[in-house]
């Protein structure tokens, strides 16, 4: 007999629980499911988990039927995996709500079991190594040393009190990474944005859910991003210095500060790398950036679709072929382009989502996709987007599709290198 993965669940309190009456199932859409034991992986290191207050934690009984998780007699709340950054979930937490519930904070949620006292996650492993993104490398005893110093040089640069802020608040990796001078650093520039997304992380238009960090109120000067920038490329380890964070709105709507700053920081170094991540909104920035000195570019996508990403993302004077455009400008001009592919289990494995994203990276080649774990309470998702009803490949057969068609794509979920 095989492995019976069960159903990990919290009381009120917050304290873990398992329902050994209980099978674990996973949800991918509207559907909830058991699932085979090879879909479940240990809980990989530096994974938190979320209680998600007012849902049932789901699974089977011994006949087969879905049950509310319990425990002496009281309901078990569902509880969620938040994965580490290398990792993609492949099935979304089973739960019931048990009254009328408040939308879930922007994290993205994984179905969690439990067998022989280990806890396991509906997950895969999308990068070989994932080292920079380990959150040992964050948080360190020393981090606020490093903060103090860097202000105390640099005591009026506005940038440099935000990514503090970001750093010791947020625990945000790529500001703190400008603090411990490695890898790769965040530079917020735009206040504004084009796009109105329902999973927005740093402005909630709707006020549905909270957004978990406030975005910047401050355009910075050319002289500010260069006194962050330019030392970094210099000293760091694989330096690479990037636009468009998550405490900011979109980049390229600041455009000529963008072209001016690139322009300076290469004026200065051709070390490491320049990162933009964007909406890919302005194909004119696009290519003003990489004759600049850009080097990367990633362009966010939550769907292929017309239909979805217009739902979604809900854009301000641009289209779904300003961002095509964009990708196409980037690759001809030289930069490495990558996709940040916003994945959603129940949507983005869908056949006819599938064969859109195939024609879509046809029509715009690609060095890299990232699939990243949609940030949404998965109710909330739902409702916003207009039904499927294709084949679900699930988030294996979408990888392996990807792999099939396009033998040469790197897959992964982070900027390299």
């Amino acid at each position: 007999m095989g492995a019976v993965f069960k159903v990990v669940g919290a009381d009120a309190k917050g304290r873990l629980y398992r329902d050994n009456s209980l099978t674990a199932v996973g949800r991918t859409g509207e559907i909830i499911k058991p699932l085979s034991n090879r879909e479940w992986i240990p809980l990989p290191p530096g994974s938190s988990l979320s209680l998600l207050p007012n849902r049932a934690a789901l699974g089977l009984d011994k006949n087969g039927w879905l049950q509310q998780a319990s425990t002496s007699g009281l309901p078990l709340y569902a509880v969620a995996a938040l994965l580490p950054m290398g990792y993609a979930r492949t099935y979304l937490p089973a739960a019931a709500s048990l009254s009328e519930v408040n939308y879930l904070p922007l994290f993205g949620y994984t179905a969690v079991s439990s067998y022989r006292n280990r806890l396991y996650a509906a997950a895969l492993r999308v990068e070989a190594d994932n080292t920079a993104w380990d959150p040992d490398h964050y948080n360190t005893a020393d981090l606020q040393n490093k903060v103090n110093l860097l202000l105390k040089q640099y005591p009026h640069n506005k940038i440099l009190n935000q990514l503090a802020h970001c750093a010791l608040v947020y625990n945000c990796f790529t500001a703190q990474n400008i603090f411990y001078r490695r890898w790769e650093g965040g530079i917020p520039v735009s206040p504004v944005c084009n796009a109105r997304c329902w999973g927005c992380i740093s402005k909630q238009i709707s006020g549905i859910c909270p957004s978990p960090q406030d975005r910047i109120n401050f355009v910075p000067s050319v002289e500010e991003i260069t006194e962050v920038a330019v030392p970094h490329l210099v000293a760091a380890e694989g330096a690479i210095i990037s636009f468009g964070q998550g405490c900011e709105g979109e980049p390229l709507l600041m455009g000529k500060l963008l072209i001016e700053a690139v322009t300076a920081m290469r004026a200065q170094t051709d070390a490491g790398l320049i990162n933009l991540n964007t909406n890919g909104s302005r194909p004119d920035v696009v290519r003003d950036l990489a004759r600049a000195g850009l080097n990367n570019i990633r362009i966010s996508l939550i769907s292929p679709q017309v239909e979805i990403f217009n739902s979604y993302v809900r854009p301000r004077g641009y289209s779904l072929n300003q961002v095509k455009t964009s990708l196409k400008i980037a690759a001809e001009e030289g930069v490495k382009v990558s996709l940040n592919y916003l994945i959603f289990p129940g949507l983005s494995d869908r056949e006819e989502e599938v064969e859109a994203l195939l024609d879509f990276i046809d029509e715009c080649p690609l060095d890299l996709i990232q699939l990243r774990n949609l940030n949404i309470d998965p109710d909330l998702y739902l409702k916003i987007v207009p039904p499927r009803q294709g084949r679900l490949l699930g988030i294996p057969g979408l990888i392996a599709r990807l792999q099939a068609n396009f033998p040469h794509l790197m897959v992964g979920s982070f900027t390299h290198n």
